[in-house]
């Protein structure tokens, strides 16, 4: 469910409003419109993340193309330390850069002294260089066009090379000190970085009014209770309401236990409900456990998610802070993962390859069908359960509203959608009788009931879009497709490449190491474009199909209370 929320404004004494921000982000409950804040503070501890980040990288950089694993012990620094050493290292290399030119511009004349050619000058006798790479020497001042002169060098190519060979010496022990220096101690303070620039933006948001100080923000109603202790104990002084309309409250997901990881998802990919809409994370995460496990396709990969997996618990089994994010991800994997598995039990595909013993089990022999209907008729059939799901969810919010019987009746029309698909498809000889009555009783019942008389005069034109948006019914179901033609063009993929693997002409002894690379390589590649199709399909699915059936926008943004990150 989406937790009922309530504006609030806190009012403390002026003079403790720091001291009452500090508590409030011990309490960790109350929602701050920080980026609304963009006064200088701000800017500053933005800047100090930007230069903590900057630093960071600037190691990782310096340690490209080299290995410092076998140091005993990475040098600790800070970040001023790092960017006034990459700093220096810039001024060098530009230094450098101006060198190069020189040598490159005056190593045709030889190496000479300019010096000594001044003193000549002063004595009447002019060494010019010409743009050529030739030179000589004149009692003519003006014995060479100023065009075509060349300045004398300040100093000699050997003490240009040397400075050089200096700066070149300089820069490298820079590069050294940069790769072994320790970013984790900078790492470690991004969390107080971050708890600094929070708490900055919210002291911009304190209204100051004499002797008083106020801050507004957004609470969920069942932490009133205990607002309501900490403000007698604290003497502050508290109005909650209800939001009003116009106003655009956080939204915060509270969905059953078991699905509650599916959270860490919608983070991941930046969405969330508005605060007037549904919770959909229990058909979010069922249905897109399925899309996972049909995309991927194959249960040997499922597998390989699966190791990972379990390695990951282990790792978070033995860390000394666990991390509820990284737990979420990890037992939404394991579900994945399960689920592919699953479907490798049920298609028999494992690395494109079938297991002979299971060849006779009547779902591989069902799902195997060589004209692909019954693929196609699976994908249709998940499609439509998926859509009049969200139209039936409608019509029970929606009672006993008129507005529940066109929800009833987009139910229906996905029906009869469903059963024309099969029939273009060639699944289905035709639509049977009992469809078309549905049809027909469906599109009267959204015709009759989508808006009601009083509102003709603003939304009578959605009427008129009903051919469309039945046409568009009709596309959204034929779009669950995408589930069987992406999994089979894994399969395919990975068949192929076994297929080059196997059939290299080469004797056993020589066949093997190119046989095991081009089956890793191929492999490998195979999932990597397994998991770009996940993000590209299976979130489309729920995001884009269902949500606009279920009324789902994905416009609002998520509830982040103000509280310490470090």
């Amino acid at each position: 469910m989406i937790v009922k929320m309530k504006h609030l404004d806190l009012v403390c004494v002026e003079s403790e409003a720091e001291e009452t921000l500090e508590k409030l982000r011990a309490f960790g409950a109350v929602h701050l419109d920080l980026a609304a804040a963009k006064g200088a503070e701000v800017a500053e501890a933005k800047g100090e993340a930007a230069d903590a980040e900057r630093a960071v990288r600037l190691i990782l950089k310096a340690r490209e193309g080299k290995d410092y694993a076998a140091s005993l012990q990475k040098l600790p620094c800070e970040t001023s330390s790092i960017l006034e050493a990459a700093a220096k290292r810039d001024d060098l290399m530009a230094r450098a850069a101006a060198l190069e030119k020189s040598l490159r511009l005056y190593a045709p004349y030889g190496d000479f002294d300019p010096a000594l050619a001044r003193k000549l000058a002063d004595s009447g006798v002019f060494l010019r260089l010409k743009k050529d790479g030739t030179y000589f020497i004149s009692c003519d001042a003006d014995a060479v066009d100023k065009s075509d002169r060349v300045p004398l060098p300040e100093k000699s190519l050997g003490e240009m090379r040397e400075e050089y060979d200096r700066i070149a010496a300089d820069v490298l022990a820079i590069d050294s000190r940069l790769a072994a220096s320790d970013e984790d101690s900078i790492i470690s303070a991004f969390p107080a970085i971050a708890d600094k620039i929070a708490f900055s933006a919210a002291k911009e948001l304190i209204a100051r009014r004499g002797p008083l100080a106020s801050i507004a923000g957004w609470i969920p109603a069942p932490k009133l209770a205990a607002l309501e202790a900490a403000a007698k104990e604290n003497s502050w002084g508290w109005l909650a309401r209800d939001p009003e309309p116009g106003e655009t409250p956080p939204t915060l997901i509270e969905p059953p236990r078991f699905f509650r990881p599916v959270k860490a998802l919608f983070d991941g990919l930046g969405i969330a409900p508005a605060y007037t809409e549904a919770d959909v994370s229990v058909p979010f995460m069922c249905y897109f456990s399925i899309f996972f496990a049909m995309l991927v396709g194959d249960g040997a990969y499922g597998a390989i998610f699966l190791a990972a997996t379990l390695f990951g618990w282990k790792k978070y089994a033995s860390a000394e802070k666990k991390n509820p994010v990284a737990r979420s991800w990890l037992v939404l994997m394991s579900v994945f993962s399960c689920a592919t598995i699953a479907w490798g039990l049920l298609s028999n595909t494992w690395f494109g390859a079938a297991i002979p013993a299971c060849k006779d089990w009547p779902t591989v022999e069902w799902l195997a069908d060589p004209s692909y209907k019954n693929m196609m008729l699976l994908c249709f059939t998940i499609g439509a359960s998926h859509l009049v799901l969200a139209r039936l969810w409608n019509a029970v919010c929606r009672f006993p509203d008129t507005t529940a019987l066109a929800e009833l009746g987009w139910a229906g029309v996905l029906v009869l959608m469903y059963l024309v698909t099969n029939s273009i498809v060639g699944i289905f000889p035709g639509v049977p009788q009992w469809g078309m009555v549905v049809g027909a009783v469906s599109i009267a019942l959204v015709f009759l009931f989508t808006v009601k008389p009083s509102e003709l005069k603003t939304r009578g034109a959605e009427l008129g879009m009903l051919p469309l948006n039945i046409m568009s019914a009709l596309g959204d179901i034929i779009s669950y497709v995408r589930l069987f033609a992406v999994g089979l063009a894994s399969v395919k993929v990975a068949e192929n490449f076994n297929a080059m693997a196997t059939g290299l002409d080469l004797p056993l002894w020589l066949k093997v190491v190119p046989m095991v690379a081009i089956l890793v390589v191929g492999h490998a590649l195979n999932l990597a474009m397994a998991g770009l199709s996940i993000l590209v399909h299976a979130v489309r699915l729920n995001t884009l199909e269902f949500s606009n059936h279920k009324g789902v926008s994905w416009a609002g943004y998520a509830f982040k209370p103000f509280a310490k990150n470090a």
